[in-house]
């Protein structure tokens, strides 16, 4: 009888999890996803030589200084450009508004150390502009009037605003177009003029759009390393690199890398308790769209103006400089290097690019199929490489990636006499890993929302017809998903080409990419030599521009 009851009970009391090749393959890949940043943690708790109190001690406040400078610069400056120019083009009409609308995106293109560079060579002392003012002035030197210092924070700060406002723009701008016109015109009613309709109604409204949107605006300011290292502003990340390439010393590279992650962090921490204060929800039966009121005259031409300004100083300026440098020095086009470089970064970035979304559909699709709790907590886990500066993933993959890689040098060597190298860090294959990991959430991001906009009936009915789940995938999925797959490949091709502080850390030896050709042209002052891989790495980011332009022109439409 007892032998009957525990058999009886034995099914439900002893069933465990159901593991299947995709589970299995989504944890992996987590896991892979998360390595780096857990290598951080433990190297910088793990030091092999503890620089922790001399650091904190010396260097460390004036890093943080300058990192929260830049970081407020570029908030305030993000969120007031991204946010009034969508306000603008969203709820007005006025001369080339349409055109603005969308040529705002195109500092998207621009890398903020290529702007720093073109900056730089404009307005400094010996500059055209300075060189101007003192041919018609008189002025002999620069004892005789006062110019803005260009090699500054404030600069740095400006640069990378211009670079970066975009975010704010792109989300802010899809915030106001969702908002209902019924409110705008009950306000009108109500005696509320074009300001009291913007702080009290849309500014509230979108506040979630755009806080996200300056968050990233910070984590891409906290990466940065070409810009604020050309302006001699010295901040985490350019700390990072002096310790570990200067100093020797990695462990203290990871104790910067994880102040560098603390921040970031506490950044997404402050804005997502921010947000969650907040609930918004609009009834969407008897919501219509907002109707854009047309500006005339004065009002429409000051609109214009002041939607231009960002475009101007963020692309159209930067692109004029460097273009003049091309067309002055043609033979740096047929300059040694100049080939290899583009051929090296269109085989990283597209190795790259594949590698992340393919990673990305794999993990998203497992963990839907799982149906589990604990996996679905692994989705926003594997976003923290995208948080993370490059610089930061470099730390956390090369040490730990050059001791496999010794490891497997002489396991190899013992057992065959033949010394392989080093297989990993001596190719770009830890360049490309790395790659993947910094912008797996670009891929990831894309795919899930791809993954929500299918109707579960079609999968499941693939199912009910003798699909595997991989054919399910193939069949059903990947067709559906194709624009968005897509798009999400050129999104991470484009990040790629224009990554900077994880090219330079963990390139092999005489492995150039554009990003770091130009680089290193440009921090010897040679922006003639500079100026054809710039403009190289600027047309990749225009064609990924303008192909979102396309998508979300397309959507308006719609």
């Amino acid at each position: 009888m007892a032998a009957e009851q525990k058999s009886h009970l034995s099914p439900r009391a002893l069933r465990l999890p159901r593991v299947d090749g995709w589970s299995v393959a989504a944890a992996a890949i987590a896991a892979l996803v998360l390595m780096p940043v857990a290598a951080v943690v433990w190297m910088a708790f793990n030091p092999a030589e503890n620089i922790w109190p001399h650091m904190a001690a010396t260097t460390l406040p004036r890093y943080l200084a300058n990192t929260g400078v830049l970081m407020a610069g570029v908030a305030v400056l993000t969120a007031a450009v991204g946010t009034g120019a969508a306000w603008l083009v969203t709820m007005y009409r006025f001369p080339g508004s349409r055109v603005l609308d969308m040529a705002l995106l195109l500092p998207l293109a621009l890398p903020a150390y290529i702007g720093a560079y073109a900056l730089v060579d404009l307005l400094d002392y010996a500059g055209p502009v300075q060189t101007a003012l003192r041919g018609l002035m008189g002025w002999q030197s620069a004892r005789d009037y006062w110019f803005p210092p260009v090699r500054s924070r404030g600069a740095a700060a400006a640069v990378l605003s211009a670079a970066l406002y975009p975010y704010v723009y792109l989300l802010a701008r899809a915030a106001f177009r969702e908002q209902s016109a019924n409110v705008y015109e009950v306000a009108r009613a109500l005696g509320a003029g074009p300001w009291g309709m913007f702080w009290r109604l849309g500014l509230p409204l979108a506040r979630p759009a755009v806080a996200a949107g300056v968050a990233l605006a910070l984590m891409e300011t906290v990466n940065e390393f070409g810009a604020v290292t050309f302006f001699g502003v010295q901040t985490l990340t350019t700390g990072i690199f002096s310790v570990w390439l200067s100093g020797g010393n990695a462990g203290g590279a990871a104790q910067l890398a994880l102040v560098s992650l603390a921040v970031i962090f506490a950044l997404a921490s402050v804005e997502r308790v921010g947000r969650r204060r907040l609930r918004f929800h609009r009834a969407v039966r008897q919501s219509r769209p907002v109707t854009p009121q047309a500006l005339r005259g004065a009002r429409g031409w000051l609109a214009a103006g002041l939607c231009a300004v960002p475009v101007l100083a963020g692309f159209v300026l930067p692109v004029a400089v460097i273009l003049h440098h091309a067309a002055g020095r043609p033979a740096a086009w047929f300059a040694p290097g100049l080939v290899r470089a583009f051929t090296n970064t269109l085989m990283v970035g597209g190795f790259a690019a594949f590698g992340a979304v393919g990673l990305a559909l794999v993990l998203v699709y497992g963990v839907r199929l799982s149906g589990r709790q604990v996996p679905r907590l692994l989705l926003p886990l594997t976003t923290l490489g995208y948080a993370a500066p490059g610089a930061v993933l470099a730390v956390g993959l090369l040490i730990p990636m050059a001791a496999l890689d010794h490891r497997v040098a002489d396991a190899v060597l013992a057992l065959t006499g033949h010394d392989p190298g080093l297989i990993l860090t001596g190719s770009a294959a830890l360049l490309v890993l790395a790659y993947v990991v910094r912008f797996f959430a670009v891929g990831q991001g894309a795919v899930d929302t791809a993954f929500g906009r299918i109707a579960p009936g079609l999968p499941m009915a693939a199912r009910s017809l003798g699909r595997s789940a991989g054919g399910a995938l193939r069949a059903v999925h990947l067709p559906l998903m194709r624009g968005s797959v897509g798009m999400a490949l050129l999104v991470v091709f484009v990040d790629c080409v224009k990554e900077l502080p994880a090219t330079l850390l963990l390139r092999p030896f005489g492995f150039d990419t554009l990003s770091t050709r130009v680089y290193e042209k440009a921090s010897t002052e040679a922006l003639g030599d500079a100026a054809p891989p710039a403009l190289l790495v600027t047309a990749v980011g225009v064609a990924a521009v303008l192909l979102l332009m396309r998508g979300l022109s397309a959507r308006g439409r719609g």
